[in-house]
């Protein structure tokens, strides 16, 4: 289950080999716009759509999350219908810094097929944008089992479990100042905050490498190891995946990292706990050896 591929390629990667990828765009709002609808008026030229309700997510529910992983066989399906085979690189991008197509990437990637995000989204293409389909034969995609390895739950967040709880939403979500989307304010105990998109310059590109490592090692993360990252439903925490150690940003990080059931799974945001702070981030010390301190 490894990649060669980086999880994030520049527009320049794609051009320079446009018949050995794949492109998908992975356009969904929180607000119930048409991600389909947006990539009918405009999209990469040769990019096919992923509906991310119908094929990357199963139905919401109290014990499963808002967005919890479809079943293999519906994403293999998807993929199918897609023109997606299991030999093919899939670069994907949407409009919304990455946190929406972060999804199909760490889909594919941790059942080990080439997938990486398009480093600035749909922005990074400056050329004419195509408002056609244009026809690809069915895939031959297969279902694997989702490693279960690399998923946590909401018991290896508790205290005392060694590893250190990451929350990549934005910063008032974390803080409990407002959440548009879940019931209760606040956020996972002793988790840290470190917003995905706080990781992108003002163009939607990734910050620079030594950037990065600075401000994941800011927040007393020295290693991508016993890193356990969430959002508020399994959509978007690739961008904020560009750990220490790496050769570039993020390599190799989403299979490091383990991804808990999400914010909208966790007791507190169903009304038994919460931990709400409009103060400075807190977080765990990080021993010499780089494992961390409870």
């Amino acid at each position: 289950m490894t990649s060669s591929l980086p999880p994030f390629v520049d527009i320049e990667w794609c051009e320079d080999r446009p018949r050995e990828i794949v492109m998908a765009d992975v356009r969904w709002y929180l607000d119930g716009a048409s991600g389909r609808s947006a990539y009918e008026a405009g999209h990469i030229p040769g990019a096919v759509f992923m509906d991310l309700d119908r094929w990357l997510s199963a139905e919401p529910s109290r014990e499963a999350g808002r967005n919890p992983l479809p079943d293999p066989e519906v994403f293999a399906e998807g993929m199918r219908n897609a023109g997606i085979s299991d030999a093919d690189t899939v670069v994907a991008y949407d409009d919304a810094g990455g946190v929406i197509a972060a999804r199909l990437v760490w889909m594919l990637r941790s059942t080990g097929h080439q997938a990486a995000l398009l480093n600035g989204g749909l922005a990074a293409y400056t050329g004419e944008l195509e408002t056609h389909q244009r026809a690809r034969q069915p895939g031959r995609f297969t279902a694997t089992p989702w490693p279960f390895q690399l998923l946590a739950s909401i018991q290896d967040t508790a205290p005392g479990q060694g590893k250190i709880v990451v929350d990549a939403r934005n910063r008032d979500r974390y803080e409990g100042r407002q959440d548009p989307i879940d019931p209760r304010l606040g956020h996972i105990p002793q988790a840290i905050n470190l917003p995905c998109r706080e990781n992108l310059d003002p163009s939607g590109k990734l910050l620079a490498k030594e950037l990065l490592h600075s401000k994941v090692a800011g927040v007393g993360i020295l290693s991508a190891n016993d890193v356990i990252s969430y959002c508020g439903s399994r959509r978007h925490r690739l961008p904020q995946r560009a750990g220490p150690g790496t050769s570039r940003p993020g390599q190799g990080a989403p299979l490091r990292r383990r991804v808990v059931p999400v914010w909208a799974r966790h007791p507190t945001a169903g009304g038994n706990r919460l931990k709400k702070t409009a103060g400075p981030t807190s977080f765990f010390p990080i021993s010499p050896s780089g494992t961390s301190v409870p």
